[in-house]
């Protein structure tokens, strides 16, 4: 019996094959229909958004559902080709071969091949914590900037003209010198895909919008006979079932793809987890976020294995699998081989699907994307935090895809360092009527009392913040409006302590004494009590005067200048006396 919930831990499928329930079928059936007549018409848009053929995004389809479903820990969550990651993916291998040739497909299942060894390791080591160096801002950014490049790099494909090459900035002036030679036909059919997809989207959301639409424009196409008058459509497609291999290419090329990939598994694990745990919100079970850089390790490796890209999980396909009642990752495995039958006996009627209409898909779907309501939330937060995300946006619009998550990522780590470093800090006083204390700065009718210095440092006292604590600690204590007798710290936010930190503690008691000042302490934690006695010189602050609360450290101070001018009067006595005897009094720092 224990190995059946030790087989469940590594391998997810296990447990919830043994709680399906024979109602849940149908629903799992028509969801994976559904979930299969989006994936179907997105995964071919979004191969060319990868700069691969059509037939490149079916087959990264099969196997990553299939190994998903016996290995990821959401029951909702769909994996395959994803605009984001395909857009990553073009970026990537574009800078090693020219796109088109058979090098640049044999780098892109070489890419994914990458991405799932690292979202391995990832997952083996518990790593996934990596992913919170891309901030909300830099990943709304991010996505922002790859939706107006996807629209922009589709537009040419929707209306019939040049493409153009270079940055955003290039493409988007050669696309306006270029509208007045558009292609009627192109341009009507295009059009017409896009307002068909929109019209059913809003009005229809249950119906596969892109399934319906390449059906139709598909029948137009034919009918008409559009690809002979200069609209251009996929043709005929190889009938087969995915090629099983390893990507031809060398152990230096591998590694020349590290980088790019590390950055597609960053953010491709941020969208599937975020998917993965909307996703968990309507099925009422927790996702496990290493078990989810397993599964998505594997899906890669079969992507790559069988001639596709890169596969990530999906939060639109996944609320598609929502909507429909989705019980369980059978649903996916229904999808799955309804995609293998696709690529057996369906891909003849794909013939005549207008490559308008593919783009179509894509902006449609990237409309969906769209983040500037984010962004102007978070200027709205915090003008830092949407500064964060224009600089990640331009800097994708400016530089490049890869060029500007590097950028936004980077800036986000130096802001975290600066935060880390240069905490909040306060001094505090006592609410009028109540027993509580808050920074005067803010509460201006907060009680100080006199010769009591109540300093507050918002932060884990470790290296990066060290400096900075004992540099504020003195700061303060030469603005106090008077002489201080005690500098009392309130330690209930310093969780925890390193060497820096604890000989910046050391520092501070050495400074203070120097100039005749008590160093107290108020609510400091035990593990940090202990950190204390284990460094030389540490154990006179543990032993000394701690207290359980602010309150209580107060209540000390008024009892200690009480007792202040008896003590005084003994310490006169003593410097007189020619065996002076020891100071009474409590112990003190």
């Amino acid at each position: 019996m224990e190995t059946i919930p030790l087989l469940s831990r590594y391998l997810p499928a296990v447990g919830w094959l043994r709680t399906y329930r024979r109602k849940w079928l149908r629903a799992d059936i028509l969801g994976g229909i559904t979930v299969w007549a989006v994936l179907i018409p997105e995964a071919m848009a979004y191969a060319g958004i990868a700069g691969v053929p059509p037939l490149m995004g079916l087959y990264t389809v099969p196997l990553p559902l299939f190994f998903y479903a016996l290995l990821g820990s959401s029951r909702l969550l769909v994996v395959g080709p994803d605009s984001a990651t395909a857009l990553l993916s073009a970026g990537i291998v574009g800078s090693m071969a020219l796109q088109g040739g058979d090098r640049f497909l044999v780098l892109t299942s070489a890419l994914a091949i990458t991405v799932g060894v690292l979202f391995l390791l990832f997952g083996i080591f518990r790593l996934g914590w990596l992913a919170n160096l891309v901030s909300r801002p830099v990943m709304s950014g991010f996505l922002q900037g790859i939706v107006l490049v996807t629209i922009l790099g589709q537009l040419p494909g929707l209306i019939g003209i040049d493409p153009g090459t270079g940055l955003f900035f290039h493409r988007l002036a050669a696309c306006v010198r270029a509208l007045p030679g558009a292609h009627p036909l192109t341009l009507a059919l295009g059009g017409g895909s896009l307002v068909l997809l929109l019209v059913l989207h809003r009005k229809l959301p249950r119906l596969p919008s892109a399934m319906i639409t390449v059906i139709v424009m598909t029948l137009v196409s034919t009918i008409f006979d559009l690809g002979s008058r200069g609209v251009a459509v996929t043709g005929a497609l190889a009938t087969s079932l995915p090629p099983l291999s390893f990507p031809a290419i060398s152990p230096a090329e591998y590694l020349d793809l590290v980088p790019g990939a590390l950055t597609i598994a960053l953010l491709g694990y941020i969208e599937s987890l975020g998917a993965a745990e909307v996703s968990s919100l309507k099925s009422g079970r927790d996702v496990d976020p290493d078990q989810e850089l397993i599964a998505l390790g594997v899906c890669n490796l079969g992507a790559g294995m069988s001639s596709g890209f890169v596969a990530v999980g999906s939060l639109s396909k996944t609320s598609v699998a929502a909507v429909c009642g989705v019980r369980s990752q059978v649903a996916f495995l229904i999808s799955g081989l309804l995609s293998l039958l696709t690529l057996l006996f369906l891909l003849p009627l794909l013939a005549n699907l207008p490559h308008a209409t593919l783009a179509a898909i894509v902006i449609e779907a990237m409309l969906g994307l769209d983040q500037s309501a984010a962004i102007r939330q978070q200027f709205r937060f915090s003008w830092l935090e949407g500064t964060l995300a224009l600089v990640s946006l331009f800097g994708v619009l400016y530089f490049g895809v890869v060029e500007g998550v590097v950028a936004g990522v980077i800036l986000s780590i130096v802001i975290l360092l600066e935060r880390a470093s240069h905490p909040g800090t306060a001094v505090l006083g006592r609410i009028p009527g109540h027993a509580v204390y808050r920074d005067v700065r803010r509460h201006p009718e907060a009680i100080t009392v006199p010769g009591l210095l109540i300093f507050r440092f918002d932060s884990e006292l470790v290296f990066p913040s060290a400096r900075f604590f004992l540099h504020q600690a003195m700061r303060e204590l030469k603005q106090a409006r008077g002489p201080v007798q005690v500098f009392l710290i309130n330690a209930e936010t310093i969780n925890d302590l390193d060497l820096t930190g604890a000989r910046a503690l050391l520092r501070l008691e050495e400074k203070l004494h120097r100039k005749g000042v008590r160093l107290w302490v108020a609510q400091m934690q035990d593990p940090v009590i202990d950190k204390l006695r284990r460094l030389e010189g540490g154990e006179k602050l543990a032993d000394g005067h701690l207290y359980e609360s602010v309150g209580d450290g107060v209540r000390a101070f008024h009892q200690f200048m009480r007792r202040k001018p008896a003590r005084d009067r003994e310490q006169r006595v003593q410097a007189d006396s020619a065996d002076p005897a020891p100071t009474a009094g409590g112990r003190h720092w």
